[in-house]
């Protein structure tokens, strides 16, 4: 049910420099989705009454990704005025009027901050009825962090930026994670007496917890269980870090449900990917996208599948797929390249070096070995020889190329789209098809063989070939007695 007492901002206006790239921070991928995406995420999870995301920097590609996931959610655009505290003072403007409840701070990029911490923050700071209730975490390293000064009861007293820190502040390992819970109406009598006067001329809001205190209100810090929870991302390396957290809990839940991952170390697989018990994930796989995959199929080592579907009991070896769809108990690989709108229908086989596009495969038909199979129909109970090209460009247009049931055709094929091959039909080693093949015909190229004898002799005189055909000609010479 809709919390209608919680408001949940989110800061998303950071340029978040330090990434280096022309994607904003929040947008780079994790899991499958942008940073950004898990905080919207979680905050669908608790289900509050209002939820503000303040945008900045790149305002426009953020504010298409808040809108698709997030449609209710209100767009505030943070002014010239530096700092966090500015950036929740105009969401707590956007609120309705007759909001009087709970405001909820979090960073759009701390993806990995879970509902359940959260309703813990929020539990606790009712039932202790805290003007500011906040989230700290215990670090080996804190540097850079703002410290939590505590009182000598063991009571929240201030944050100290790092930067504006003494050297015994510095020594405190407990930090602000930058999570906060207010009371509103406390809130807002605070962002009004905010300043800037600090090493960076912001107004930081931090410093409402040190204001609260002074008039006399109660603020506490909830320290997190796990520091990562509320790691914040704001360079490669930490994308890096919370990538491969976020991955081994991917990767232990779908064990835990039934699918075998042999190397988890080497195995990656996106949030939206739905996995069925006893598959087997082999290593060196990377399962990304909304692929499915059913019960029974082996996949891998070295396979990736993006947005495809994998039917039961198939096996996809060495493969790289990409919005494809492999039947159940259907053969792929190993180094088979399935392109998009790739379908292999049951107990289908794309084999060794094949490269699919725009195809269907029909049920129990076989493409095993080195062929370009592209905008083509295979019926089924086909065999589609080894070496096989659908020749489907002209320079201009694409073709399509259908071949029937129960074909077989022959080694070292080109199919000269766009061309029909009936059912039943064959079609000879190296043949070139450039028209349609009737259902149970012979498609062949005639053309005898012509050898030219002596060709070598007179046209590499005293190469290496011409040598050992000499040779060879002497010793049958011998042979014959001639």
């Amino acid at each position: 049910m809709t919390d209608s007492q919680l408001a949940v901002i989110i800061l998303a206006a950071g340029q978040g420099t330090r990434m280096k790239s022309a994607t904003p921070k929040l947008l780079h991928n994790l899991a499958g989705i942008p940073i950004v995406s898990h905080v919207l995420a979680t905050a669908r999870e608790l289900d509050a009454a209002h939820t503000v995301v303040v945008v900045r920097h790149e305002r426009d590609r953020l504010v298409e990704v808040v809108q698709d996931q997030l449609p209710a959610g209100l767009i505030v655009d943070q002014d010239e005025v530096p700092g966090t505290g500015r950036a929740v003072e105009q969401a707590v403007a956007a609120l309705p009027a007759n909001f009087a409840g709970d405001v909820l701070v979090v960073n759009g990029d701390v993806p990995l901050l879970d509902a359940g911490t959260l309703t813990g923050l929020i539990e606790e700071h009712r039932r202790d009825r805290t003007a500011a209730t906040l989230l700290s975490a215990y670090l080996e390293d804190p540097t850079g962090y703002g410290r939590i000064v505590r009182d000598e009861h063991g009571g929240l007293d201030r944050i100290v930026e790092h930067r504006d820190a003494t050297a015994d502040e510095l020594a405190i390992a407990e930090v602000n994670a930058g999570v906060y819970l207010f009371g509103l109406a406390e809130l807002r009598d605070q962002l009004a007496a905010l300043g800037t006067a600090n090493s960076q001329g912001e107004k930081y809001l931090t410093d409402v917890i040190e204001l609260l205190r002074r008039s006399g209100s109660t603020v506490a810090a909830l320290p997190v269980t796990d520091p990562w929870l509320v790691a914040g991302i704001n360079d490669r390396a930490q994308l890096s870090e919370a990538a491969g957290r976020l991955n081994g809990l991917i990767v232990r839940g779908w064990q835990l449900a039934g699918v075998s991952i042999i190397d988890p170390a080497t195995t990656w697989i996106d949030l939206a990917a739905s996995i069925e018990n006893d598959v087997e994930i082999l290593p060196g796989s990377q399962i990304r996208g909304a692929t499915v995959i059913a019960t029974g199929a082996s996949i891998g080592p070295d396979t990736t599948l993006l947005d495809c579907e994998v039917g039961e009991g198939a096996t996809v070896k060495r493969t790289d797929a990409t919005l494809s769809v492999i039947g159940a108990f259907a053969s792929v690989g190993p180094f088979a390249y399935l392109r998009p709108n790739t379908i292999i229908e049951e107990g289908g086989k794309v084999g060794t070096f094949v490269e699919t596009k725009n195809s269907r495969i029909g049920a129990g038909s076989k493409v095993p070995h080195l062929s370009y199979i592209g905008d083509t129909t295979v019926g089924v109970g086909s065999n589609v020889g080894a070496g096989t090209i659908t020749a489907n460009y002209d320079g201009v247009n694409k073709h399509r190329t259908v071949v029937g049931d129960h074909v077989r055709t022959g080694s070292h094929n080109v199919f000269v789209a766009p061309v029909r091959i009936g059912n039943g039909a064959y079609t000879g080693a190296g043949t070139v098809v450039r028209k349609d093949v009737p259902a149970g015909s012979l498609a062949i190229n005639v053309a005898p063989q012509r050898n030219l004898e002596g060709w070598v002799a007179t046209n590499r005189p005293g190469s290496v070939a011409a040598q050992a055909a000499d040779a060879a000609l002497d010793a049958a010479a011998q042979e014959t007695g001639d």
